[in-house]
């Protein structure tokens, strides 16, 4: 079925997921004036903003199971394989989709990351012990075989 750009806005509304396959039958086509330009570029910002919002919330969990398995004395004994487990899938979550993109975005907001994942660990330990700068780099985050 051909649709106007009309249509494609409505079909954005009504249904996301076949605008898509309009969308991408249109591109591949290289009908570009057919295109529903405002709602793809709202698509693609989304999209850009979601894959930044991914990689931020790995980051995150990595170093707040590092700063849990580094600085919790307390529950290490209890807590510490889970916290390595759940540190290993996240760094092979990131390493699956990381860009080059992302990875200047995370060194760029490494210590908002880190501010965040603080006051997470601060609230679920109790404990004030915790470095009040990131105490690890980047590259450290990212290593798979890396530990405190």
């Amino acid at each position: 079925m051909l649709y106007t750009k009309n249509d494609l806005k409505t079909l954005y509304e009504i249904d996301d997921h076949l605008w898509l396959e309009e969308t991408i039958k249109l591109l591949k086509a290289n009908r570009l004036d057919e295109l529903d330009i405002e709602n793809l570029i709202e698509e693609l910002e989304y999209l850009s903003k979601k894959d930044r919002n991914k990689a931020v919330s790995l980051l995150e969990q990595v170093i707040r199971h590092l700063l849990l398995l580094q600085y919790w004395s307390e529950e290490y004994q209890n807590s510490s394989a889970h916290w390595k487990a759940e540190i290993v899938s996240c760094r092979t979550q990131l390493r699956r989709h990381l860009t080059i993109n992302l990875r200047q975005h995370l060194e760029q907001e490494l210590n908002v990351i880190y501010q965040d994942a603080l006051r997470y660990v601060i609230q679920k330990t109790r404990l004030n012990t915790f470095p009040t700068t990131c105490p690890y780099t980047l590259e450290q985050l990212l290593n798979e075989n890396w530990q405190p």
